[in-house]
């Protein structure tokens, strides 16, 4: 099971904070740490930022006391050094999905193709982008608020139920399958920080009974979408990689389980390869 407890997905943004009025308002942070906020003075150093006055920064930090994520109310996260707009309800990206982005990175050159499924508001396609100039990037969500979000970013985003989202003139071409898709088993949403249980849309948690309900639709027909030699990455969790490894290879792709011990992060790699 995904570990549901870590305040990490809901942390500070990791972006040098700009002070205004040249000092973090005591208060402000009085108020967020008797909230819980584990990074009560860079989360009041962003709020005061974000605030064009007095008024407006009493609303942020009411809300945020209530338990908005502070991305939803800044209108961005800090993701893999780059600032992506996240619009209220729409899930926001976690830290360790940098490692998804760090991975399928090197397998890109100027000119080929990328798709972010499961995209929410974007941030694996534009890391990507950013990354690998000259790179060619689809995205695609079920949920119209995340397609929304990720469309102010990114050129080419579809709204569908996964490969149905995508034009058929990509099937065959894709260098890249890069997927955040949702692994929360279904009974362990309860368990979820309030910010994610009542501010993120279900369909971007819920992962089914197990958790990989998701990850074995997409790896069932991701070989019809690679490009030869093309490959799968998704994102999952220690205890279910070898889960998630087991759809790769009944779907007829290898599979590679990867972890980033510092940001408590699992990715696997599968490949398309034609023999």
């Amino acid at each position: 099971m995904p570990d549901l407890s870590a305040p990490e997905p809901f942390a500070c943004p990791a972006a040098a904070p700009h002070r205004a009025g040249g000092a973090v308002s005591e208060a402000v942070v009085t108020r967020l740490r008797a909230a819980g906020c584990v990074f009560a003075e860079d989360e009041a150093t962003l709020l005061l930022a974000a605030a064009p006055g007095a008024d407006v920064l009493d609303v942020l930090v009411a809300r945020r006391v209530d338990g908005e994520p502070l991305e939803h109310l800044l209108g961005w996260v800090a993701f893999d050094g780059l600032r992506v707009p996240v619009d209220p309800g729409v899930f926001v990206p976690r830290r360790r999905t940098e490692f998804l982005v760090q991975l399928a990175a090197p397998l890109l050159t100027p000119g080929s193709l990328a798709v972010d499924l499961c995209c929410g508001c974007g941030a694996v396609g534009i890391a990507l982008r950013a990354r690998v100039p000259g790179v060619e990037v689809h995205a695609a969500d079920l949920d119209p608020a995340a397609v929304a979000c990720a469309a102010r970013t990114l050129p080419d985003v579809h709204e569908g139920d996964l490969y149905d989202a995508l034009p058929p003139a990509l099937r065959g071409r894709v260098t890249v399958l890069a997927v955040n898709a949702p692994y929360v088993p279904t009974d362990a949403i309860a368990l979820m920080p309030p910010e994610a249980r009542d501010h993120e849309p279900r369909l971007a948690l819920d992962g089914g009974p197990d958790g990989v309900a998701l990850h074995r639709r997409v790896a069932a027909h991701a070989r019809d979408w690679l490009a030869p030699n093309g490959h799968l990455l998704i994102e999952t969790s220690h205890e279910q990689a070898t889960s998630t490894a087991d759809a790769f290879r009944a779907a007829g792709l290898t599979a590679t389980t990867h972890h980033d011990e510092d940001r408590h992060a699992t990715v696997v790699v599968g490949t398309r390869a034609d023999h």
